[in-house]
């Protein structure tokens, strides 16, 4: 069985509301109001996100639409994008996770929605990712989650059959997706959570 991990959410802290009060303090003075200006630029991760993260669209191309989208300036948008990278620091427990699991002889995989700078930022800042045997970011293969191709790419890409893969994700339909697409996947709820699936499942001790 080879195991696979989400990114953002899962291994790396992803706070959008709190990037957005960060970098927007008089748009976003209250928790409400960061809210609403995280859905208009991430647009739960579909529209002009989605193609960011799919490696379509370049960084001052998703400034101008998002700009002409809003209302907001694109210095103010670019002040968010440009923070994206810096938010994804690594969660103590699963990090320790992920390396309990090599250390055991399982060598992890990553699978990400993640646009190209948040990608090279993190592998090259992180310690953690020297853990990892391999990983698809879908800016790099230009497909996204929960698309069925990006699973059949990272299955070819880690020489596995669907059913040897175990996949751990916060996102539901990111879960259900793999699931369809013959993987074994789990929802992620919290390091321990996954250790236990991992310890019932007899990857873990």
């Amino acid at each position: 069985m080879k195991i696979v991990f989400d990114l953002a959410g899962v291994l790396l802290r992803w706070r959008p509301e709190v990037v957005v009060a960060g970098c927007l303090p008089a748009r976003a003075p209250d928790d409400a109001a960061a809210r609403h200006w995280a859905g208009q630029i991430f647009q739960g991760y579909g529209g002009d996100w989605a193609e960011f993260d799919r490696g379509t669209v370049v960084v001052d191309e998703l400034v101008s639409r998002i700009a002409r989208r809003t209302g907001l300036s694109p210095a103010e948008v670019r002040a968010v994008v440009d923070a994206v990278p810096g938010e994804l620091q690594p969660l103590p427990e699963t990090a320790a996770l992920v390396e309990t699991l090599r250390d055991a002889g399982h060598a992890p995989y990553f699978l990400s929605n993640m646009p190209a700078p948040a990608a090279d930022h993190v592998e090259a800042v992180h310690p953690v990712f020297r853990a990892f045997r391999d990983g698809v970011y879908s800016a790099r293969v230009h497909a996204i989650k929960p698309e069925r191709e990006i699973f059949e790419i990272a299955a070819r890409r880690f020489g596995a059959s669907p059913g040897k893969l175990l996949f751990f994700d916060d996102v539901a339909r990111n879960v259900e997706a793999a699931r369809a697409a013959g993987w074994q996947a789990q929802q992620f709820v919290d390091a321990a959570g996954a250790r236990a699936e991992l310890s019932r499942r007899g990857l873990l001790p």
